[in-house]
């Protein structure tokens, strides 16, 4: 019976020390979201799309947000939720759309707060470590939103090294 309580005790003690290590974690510097956010709009705006584009950070908390002139208002919310999504899914939202047509267990994703299960949020990747995501709304199609999210994202990449 003693053994049994040493070797718990010993158990817990490993758990406890272990699970006391500080996390580090990348995460998406203003610096770099506030570019992101620029070039995605000038993306879109070579093309004539009149967008907004919100950046957030790992934990989908709003970094930068900036809105095109003549771009609408609902342009605004679209495209932070769209990053939202992205952040929390680690996934274009293009992607999370098509999962969520091809598999009925992934329908309900649309039923969680925040979320928008369109095309144009696209995961801002350090090495493999998400940091962030860019939401683009307002172009005539997510498509369009998501490719001008890729372009910004080419323009930076240097800086996710």
């Amino acid at each position: 019976m003693i053994r049994l309580i040493l070797a718990a005790a010993a158990a817990l003690s490993l758990t406890s020390a272990a699970s006391a290590q500080l996390l580090q974690e990348k995460n998406m510097p203003l610096a770099l979201a506030a570019d992101l956010a620029r070039e995605s709009v000038a993306a879109c705006s070579t093309q004539g799309y009149n967008v907004t584009a919100t950046v957030v950070d790992r934990a989908g908390v709003v970094r930068a947000v900036l809105r095109a002139d003549n771009a609408g208002p609902h342009t605004v919310d679209a495209a932070r939720r769209k990053a939202f999504t992205s952040a929390s899914t680690r996934l274009p939202t293009s992607t999370v759309a098509e999962n969520v047509q091809k598999n009925p267990a992934a329908a309900q994703l649309v039923a969680i707060d925040g979320f928008l299960v369109l095309a144009g949020g696209v995961p801002v990747k350090a090495g493999s470590e998400t940091i962030g995501a860019i939401g683009v709304g307002g172009a005539p199609g997510g498509n369009l939103d998501e490719a001008c999210a890729n372009a910004a994202l080419a323009k930076v990449q240097d800086q996710l090294k």
